[in-house]
């Protein structure tokens, strides 16, 4: 149930995953027991806790309003990706070092553009919400979590949030392969919004025997059974925002010419947790989110293009 909260500007504080993505572009996809060669790679940084943190720092336009706890190793990635956290201005203060080594994805792109990939979560599997300061768990603060870290350790730090009096946005990405039910409704107890993109709604729906129906339908039975507003992101159609009654309203996308929509719904929920922290609602966040989600899709990229709050403030002002 969403609680009283501070109307003072508070920070945002995210807790999940961060990868460097090693990106190659091929003719040919290789097929089991193939070698294919590639002229080059590109060194990239990504995991959706660490994009959704930069894209709220980016959209903050202030240092010190964004931190991000996850876990990395002691190895080489593990330092280049703490930098470039810190160069963002997040506050990686509480970014635990583990034994593992730092998480890693691999991209091979083929000429028409399709990919495979292949995740090592490796350091991503051991961060752990006790060993977070506590003072991030205050009723003025926002906590974002997504699903590339354990599930028991981001319901552990739902928990405390929940209990601070604070507020906690879920992104239910990527749905888990292995969520249960009593997982869904655990997580989604401990929340005030859900942020779902039309297939993690159908996840949820199902996995929670929802009543069916469009997307609007949806969205509306999971905001009434759970008492939560469910925001869901539909591209270019734009978003639902569903109250804790099932009253829901549709945002409009801005229009763009898109390149690349990698990293669009990271760049969503990370502004609008900054937009929520400054004290918007749930439907005037999510309008903001939106049109810094279409931004971010006329870049490559997932990090590269996210845009700053001077953009977001351009198109918001040159909107009709």
């Amino acid at each position: 149930m969403p609680r009283p909260h501070s109307n003072d500007p508070g920070s945002v504080f995210v807790f999940g995953s961060v990868n460097i993505d090693l990106v190659c572009r091929v003719n040919s996809i290789a097929r089991p027991g193939e070698t294919v060669l590639s002229p080059r790679y590109e060194q990239l940084f990504g995991g959706k806790g660490a994009n959704q943190a930069v894209a709220a720092a980016r959209a903050s336009g202030e240092g010190g309003r964004v931190s991000f706890v996850g876990a990395v190793g002691s190895d080489d990635l593990g330092v280049a990706a703490t930098e470039q956290l810190k160069a963002e201005g997040i506050d990686t203060d509480g970014l635990q070092i583990v034994s593992e080594r730092t998480g890693c994805a691999f991209i091979s792109i083929d000429a028409r553009g399709e990919n495979a990939i292949t995740v090592a979560s490796g350091a991503n599997r051991l961060p752990e919400a006790a060993k977070i300061d506590p003072s991030v768990f205050d009723k003025a603060n926002i906590l974002v979590l997504q699903m590339e870290v354990p599930l028991g350790e981001s319901l552990a730090a739902a928990r405390l949030m929940h209990a601070a009096g604070g507020r906690v946005v879920v992104n239910l990405a990527p749905v888990p392969g292995d969520l249960s039910r009593d997982d869904l409704t655990g997580l989604v107890s401990e929340a005030d919004i859900l942020v779902v993109n039309e297939s993690e709604l159908e996840a949820a729906s199902a996995l929670s025997e929802g009543a069916g129906g469009t997307v609007a339908e949806k969205a509306a039975d999971l905001s009434r059974r759970f008492g939560l507003a469910v925001i869901a992101t539909l591209g270019a159609e734009g978003v639902i925002v569903s109250q804790m009654d099932g009253t829901a309203q549709t945002i409009p996308a801005l229009a763009v010419e898109v390149v690349d929509t990698t990293g669009a719904g990271d760049t969503f929920v990370g502004v609008l947790a900054v937009a929520l922290s400054s004290g918007l609602s749930e439907a005037e966040a999510a309008g903001r989110a939106a049109v810094a989600a279409s931004l971010s899709c006329r870049k490559v990229g997932a990090q590269t293009a996210m845009p700053r709050a001077e953009e977001i403030e351009a198109a918001l002002a040159g909107r009709p």
